[in-house]
């Protein structure tokens, strides 16, 4: 049974998958401090030994002998509202951290460390203890828009992972609302159902960039009952779809046989926005959509199953959606 927390479903604005990078560390002796940021499950083979001691997939610093505490500052990949933390302290079982503390801001622009170091912090995670080889769990539940972390190991040790859960609130300032891709995760888009999710998500669909495997896409298992997979994605605001892309790269002998898209205002009432459509395997297919209807949620249905690397779906804002928009950002 999987007892981890709903919010871990959510985007980790921190993964470096999605551009997120760990600007600074007041130590890295024993292991290097990007690794909190990596998208993958840590790993370990113990007995593996380097230079200065046993590898270690995280972070870890050398033992205080004075006063004082350890600290990275990371630059989110995807600015937005944070609804968890998970502090992994994977392998790391006579050399976790005590306690941690969680910080975040929001600030504009690309600033220096320096200059994030002599701006105010809010805490999101105070002094709170840790268990070694342990995901810790911490709900935060902020609806602030934030841009960038800081995790603070109490005194020192080791983290391998820091998950910041939440969701995306992209700065409209920086969109064309006549020309954008509507299902992108970085513009606000989310999936919100699917049929089954066996081998991957369909948020992963969402991603930015082209997928490197097909575990980067979204696949699912093999039906036996007639029947065809389907998702659901909330656009990143009302809109009208007028090119659709369906990326099966990878997908050679699991790509589906044909995909249909249907469009929403209210999530519940479909109309058809592409009619059922051939896909060929590992292939980027672009599609004209006929009549260019306003949508604020589309289904995408495989047929019969499989999977699909990527989904984009270019169009305009209306202008309630670009409102919508801009009142999310300008409320966080």
């Amino acid at each position: 049974m999987n007892d981890r927390p709903e919010w871990t479903q959510l985007t980790d604005l921190a993964s470096r998958r999605f551009g997120g990078t760990v600007m600074w560390a007041s130590d890295e002796l024993f292991a290097e401090k990007e690794n909190l940021v990596n998208p993958w499950r840590p790993r370990h083979q113990p007995e593996t030994f380097g230079p200065k001691g046993q590898l270690y997939d995280g972070w870890e610093t050398r033992r205080h002998r004075e006063p004082g505490n350890d600290q990275a500052i990371l630059r989110l990949g995807l600015p937005g509202a944070v609804t968890g933390v998970v502090v992994d302290t994977a392998f790391f079982k006579g050399n976790y951290p005590p306690f941690v503390t969680v910080e975040a801001l929001a600030a504009e622009g690309y600033p220096s460390v320096a200059e994030l170091s002599g701006m105010d912090w809010d805490v999101l995670v105070d002094h709170e203890p840790v268990a070694g080889d342990a995901e810790n769990f911490f709900t935060v539940g902020s609806r602030k828009r934030y841009t960038h972390t800081r995790l603070t190991m109490h005194p020192d040790g080791g983290v391998a992972r820091l998950r910041v859960h939440g969701d995306v609130i992209p700065d409209p300032r920086l969109l064309d609302p006549g020309a954008l891709d509507l299902a992108a995760l970085e513009n606000g888009a989310v999936c919100t159902g699917c049929s089954d999710m066996f081998y991957s998500s369909p948020a992963n669909m969402l991603a930015p960039g082209l997928a490197a495997n097909q575990a980067e896409g979204w696949e699912t298992a093999r039906r036996r009952d007639g029947g065809n997979d389907w998702a659901v994605i909330r656009l990143a605001g009302a809109g009208r779809v007028r090119f659709a892309e369906f990326d099966t790269s990878n997908l050679r002998g699991n790509a589906p046989g044909w995909v249909t898209l249907s469009g929403s205002t209210d999530g519940h009432t479909w109309f058809e926005l592409l009619p059922r459509t051939r896909l060929q395997p590992d292939t980027r297919h672009r599609f004209a959509v006929p009549e260019p209807r306003e949508a604020a949620h589309v289904r995408l249905d495989i047929h019969p199953d499989g999977g699909m690397a990527r989904l984009r779906l270019f169009g305009a804002l209306t202008d309630q959606g670009l409102a919508d928009l801009e009142s999310r950002f300008e409320e966080s």
